[in-house]
């Protein structure tokens, strides 16, 4: 029972901290409230809580919830701190729940989230890793979880916690067993192929052949004799048979990577297999049937190919029975833990060798970075921090590629000076940014090097500051 528990609200929206009471009440918990940071610290001494659910910003300028998180540490080490906030952060959440906080919610949230991180807190259990977000891998040992939304999962594939995440699984679970052909459409190295393989793990066409093609380099001779095959003579240098693609996969999954780059010929050619569900290889006057599921991938939606007329209508109405957009890797940060953790475990069983622990520099660099190469980048990157830094123990910031790295102050200098070559304006661009070197270090002196207390000095968020940091080599 939770009837001699107490939870402190703070909150300065009075209509979360009614709504939490009535949540929380209904539980047995003995709940107070209050709006402001300066009168939390006072009941703080006063009372003894349990469990503090704290907004992360709070009108109170001298307070904010990393603060009254160190205070009520403090005061009481036993007390478990939820932090809110309508603003969440991944950064925040990482350094907040390395500071202390016993979980980290992000608004709008529901009841049933509410009563149970109470419940949980009150019973005094630890998080489980699929909690808002989880320490940096360094520091624990994350593991991918197995079992999904009714799901045959693969063990090569990094399943996400995120809201995103877990829309593509349960997209994935609903069309697996029927025989739809799929377009699957993202960024390059969003894992468009491990999703098409997930799907026909969970098909009943499992226990068939799963035949990849990628067509993003094929001229039209060669992708008609990888799709259809040839027979023996049909061109000069075909001296044996072939069966192709759409053979090789009967009765299971044929996945087209890059369907957007066949020609117009192979494109109707194609389109006449959808239909007729049989294939002529190049070369012979013989029709062979074919029983197969066909899974294509483009880094572009393909409809927009089909307004640019670079795409078969036909064909992709055909092929278009159910689309599935796979999110970048920059719209589902809250995975990278999932992702660097099971990356860094393949990659150290590959070498044999124990990589260093990630610096919180890194990881909060890979929180800032933009990813354009996705989940792919991210697994290359993180193969070149294992290998350099075995038998160290932390990666520092200078073991990233030098392209992900932002241009130094000599580097920028000179950028600028390139610049006043044509266009004469380098002595203000200079004089600029001179000046905000000063500030920054003149501001972070007086913050005493917190980041968060100097962003808020100079109007900034902290992501900015960080940029400004790497941009000018500031290092603290």
């Amino acid at each position: 029972m939770n009837t001699m528990k107490n939870i402190l609200i703070i909150d300065d929206e009075p209509g979360i901290c009614s709504l939490l009471r009535t949540i929380l009440g209904k539980e047995g918990f003995m709940v107070d409230t209050t709006l402001s940071g300066n009168t939390a610290l006072k009941m703080i001494k006063e009372k003894s809580y349990d469990i503090v659910f704290c907004d992360f910003r709070l009108k109170d300028k001298e307070q904010d919830g990393s603060t009254l998180l160190q205070v009520i540490h403090t005061a009481s080490p036993e007390t478990a701190v939820i932090i809110m906030t309508g603003y969440p952060d991944v950064r925040i959440a990482i350094r907040l729940l390395k500071e202390g906080a016993y979980d980290y919610l992000p608004k709008p949230f529901t009841a049933t989230q509410i009563t149970e991180v109470a419940n949980r807190a009150s019973a005094a259990q630890p998080l489980p890793v699929t909690t808002f977000i989880t320490p940096a891998p360094a520091q624990i040992n994350i593991a991918a979880p197995k079992k999904g939304p009714g799901l045959q999962l693969s063990d090569h594939y990094v399943y996400g916690e995120s809201e995103s995440a877990q829309e593509l699984l349960r997209q994935i679970k609903l069309v697996a067993p029927t025989n739809y052909s799929i377009v699957i459409f993202g960024e390059t190295g969003t894992g468009k192929e491990s999703v098409a393989r997930l799907i026909h793990m969970n098909s009943a066409r499992a226990q068939k052949p799963f035949v990849a093609l990628d067509c993003g380099c094929l001229t039209d001779e060669l992708a008609a004799s990888e799709l259809f095959g040839h027979e023996k003579g049909a061109f000069t240098g075909a001296v044996n048979a072939t069966q192709g693609a759409l053979r090789e996969a009967q009765g299971g999954t044929l996945f087209l990577d890059e369907i957007g780059n066949l020609s117009y010929n192979v494109q109707v050619a194609l389109l006449r297999v959808v239909q007729e569900r049989a294939i002529r290889p190049v070369g012979s006057t013989q029709e062979i049937p074919v029983d197969i599921r066909i899974i294509v991938a483009s880094n572009e939606d393909p409809a927009k190919g089909v307004e640019k007329g670079s795409f078969r209508q036909d064909l992709f109405y055909r092929l278009n029975e159910f689309n599935i957009a796979v999110p970048p890797l920059r719209e589902r940060l809250l995975d990278l833990p999932l992702f660097i953790n099971g990356f860094v475990q393949e990659i150290q069983q590959q070498l044999q060798k124990t990589c260093g622990a990630f610096s919180d520099d890194v990881i909060e660099y890979f929180y800032n970075y933009a990813w354009p190469g996705n989940i792919r980048e991210l697994k290359n990157v993180i193969r070149r921090l294992c290998l350099l830094s075995v038998g160290l123990q932390e990666i520092p910031l200078s073991f990233l590629p030098q392209e992900m790295m932002p241009a130094t102050p000599e580097a920028a200098q000179q950028e600028d000076s390139t610049a006043a070559e044509q266009e004469n304006q380098h002595h203000l661009k200079t004089i600029s940014r001179q000046a905000e070197y000063k500030k920054i270090l003149s501001v972070m002196k007086q913050a005493l090097h917190n980041k968060t207390k100097a962003a808020r000095l100079m109007n900034i968020d902290r992501k900015t500051l960080y940029n400004k940091l790497h941009l000018y080599n500031i290092k603290l």
